[in-house]
């Protein structure tokens, strides 16, 4: 009897010892890379990708940032760190064509209209490519479980910026021809010679000329907030591995998309960048 209520006291306090030991142990920090995957609701704009003969299905589901994080511990059992990461996702289309004769000039395909197979070399190239880029500070509460075993709480709160591009080609470029003025002229004091026919010389409407391609970016930078829990592995001495799991919000108001960078789209809609998110790391240090 003697040895077993030896046996229980022995079991109870080294069980004790690994669940609350000291504080000043939580020291140091580490650093690692570490991918995030997010199970997205939906990618902004993807819905009209349709018109363009594109299947936003086919967009990488879950979507992957590649990225590096980072961790400090500051006092107790609080820990502090940071993340920086960007990932994309791209789906691509080259269309059938039909050559039409449009008789009215409506852009339109009407009854009686000829059509006929396009035969030439030309054929368009149609890619949408989704960006996410997110840099963050994340701050957790931090419950030790075993000796190399450790529970978190916290979030990642930060910028993130998100951008859908629209990458339509007709034919190959040429290393040259990217750099060509598509609007006219230009001379060496800067002047720029935009030429026109007799009918539109009072009043002309200046328009880009013909280019093999047209990009159109839309992107908007918004505020990204992710709470998770995460567990720490301390595997070996200086290396260790951490994963989390959370959800991850960010909301881009409406009109604060832009286009190409520099002009506001003042009719966009309110957009979320949203889901379930999973984090692994694989880190050295402490």
């Amino acid at each position: 009897m003697k040895n077993i209520v030896l046996f229980i006291a022995l079991s109870t306090s080294i069980l004790m010892a690994q669940f609350s030991y000291p504080a000043e142990d939580f020291l140091g920090g580490g650093i690692g890379y570490s991918p995030m995957y997010i199970k997205l609701d939906s990618i902004p704009g993807s819905f009209y990708l349709t018109g363009l003969g594109l299947d936003p299905k086919q967009f990488r589901d879950p979507f992957v940032i590649h990225g590096g994080e980072g961790f400090a511990h500051i006092t107790g059992r609080w820990r502090i760190g940071g993340y920086a990461g960007v990932g994309a996702t791209t789906v691509a289309s080259s269309p059938t064509i039909k050559v039409f004769s449009d008789d009215n000039n409506n852009d339109s395909l009407d009854t009686g209209e000829a059509v006929k197979d396009y035969t030439g070399f030309f054929n368009p190239t149609i890619e949408a490519k989704f960006t996410f880029s997110l840099g963050a500070a994340s701050v957790e509460y931090v419950m030790p479980l075993l000796q190399d075993l450790e529970l978190s709480a916290g979030a990642l709160m930060g910028l993130g910026r998100a951008s859908l591009a629209i990458d339509q080609q007709s034919g190959n470029p040429r290393w040259n021809n990217v750099f060509e003025n598509v609007y006219g002229t230009m001379d060496s004091t800067g002047t720029l010679y935009y030429g026109v026919d007799s009918t539109e010389y009072a009043d002309p409407d200046i328009l880009p000329g013909a280019v093999p391609g047209l990009l159109r970016d839309v992107s908007a930078t918004f505020f990204n907030f992710q709470p998770y829990i995460a567990v720490k592995w301390q595997f070996l001495e200086r290396l260790g591995l951490r994963i989390s799991v959370g959800f991850n919000k960010g909301t881009i108001s409406g009109g604060n998309w832009e286009l190409n960078g520099r002009t506001k789209i003042s009719d966009s809609p309110t957009s979320a960048i949203q889901g379930p998110s999973f984090r692994t790391m694989l880190y050295i240090g402490l």
